[in-house]
């Protein structure tokens, strides 16, 4: 399934698309998507659901981050070599762990806001992994069971914040408007190898990101079970596992997102997204 929130910020209602494509409307069977709705049990019950019954929503309203009340977002550095060599840094011996804040989140066509003073706000594609089952030292074997689905993400960064001014990468990480999430949540179920998915990006029109997941250096499976050592993994909790090569970065002379830029990206069955580069705004 395509699980969906669409609606005004704030103001989302459940959705999934069916089929053909088209939104349909779950309001009317769940109050929302969030950790309640992500296990296993919870979401075959969903895909019992009849869907050419569902009201149908006319327009193309904005779509929202597809998981409700998101307790923790993780994120997953260097975890492509080409990646870790146009940063010129290390392959990591083990998973790059750092957090992306909550208030980073939002919908997959949101504008991107440049923080105050930015002057190095960079791109990346993602594979997004949303936690269904509470994970707790879980091995790679049993790792993926925990997962309820996958989605795309822009790792929004910016890296004078992340790199320059402290070794703590977060710092750059969790700006407002550097999470966006989505368009939809592909449950793992219609995911057979989360390992062989083509992902890119573009910045105004121009490729920059051309990759695929089987590239990781850290499977997803290594991931989730890693992760699970060091925190408990809950329901709505969201990993963002790092991007293959072609960030701004990486560019020499490196490129950056400025005011009026359009991104583009998507990850081969799980939606695209769009955002308009914005200045900053209190």
């Amino acid at each position: 399934m395509k699980l969906v929130r669409y609606g005004n910020p704030g103001k989302e209602k459940p959705g999934l698309i069916d089929g053909q494509g088209k939104l349909r409307d779950l309001s009317g069977v769940l109050a929302d998507i969030g950790p309640d709705q992500l296990s296993d049990a919870a979401l075959a019950k969903i895909a019992r659901i009849k869907t050419d019954k569902l009201p149908l929503v006319r327009g193309k309203p904005r779509m929202g981050c597809p998981v409700a009340n998101i307790g923790k977002f993780i994120a997953i550095g260097l975890n492509y070599a080409d990646h870790a060599a146009e940063s010129g840094l290390p392959i990591p011996k083990e998973p790059v762990v750092f957090v992306k804040t909550i208030n980073c989140i939002q919908g997959p066509d949101d504008n991107i806001m440049l923080p105050k003073g930015s002057v190095k706000t960079d791109w990346e594609v993602e594979l997004g992994v949303v936690i269904g089952k509470r994970a707790r030292y879980v091995s790679q074997k049993e790792a993926l069971s925990h997962v309820a689905g996958y989605c795309t993400i822009n790792d929004v960064s910016e890296r004078e914040f992340q790199i320059e001014r402290s070794s703590q990468w977060d710092k750059g990480k969790g700006c407002d408007t550097f999470g966006p999430i989505g368009p939809w949540m592909v449950t793992r179920d219609e995911i057979t190898n989360p390992q062989k998915l083509a992902m890119w990006l573009d910045v105004n029109g121009v490729r920059m990101q051309t990759g695929n997941t089987k590239t990781m250096i850290f499977s997803v499976a290594k991931i989730v079970s890693h992760v699970s050592e060091f925190m408990t993994l809950m329901p709505g909790d969201v990993i963002t596992t790092g991007t293959p090569p072609g960030v701004g970065l990486g560019f020499k002379p490196p490129k950056f997102l400025k005011k009026g830029d359009v991104v583009t990206l998507g990850i081969e069955g799980l939606g695209e997204q769009r955002q308009l580069v914005v200045p900053f705004k209190r």
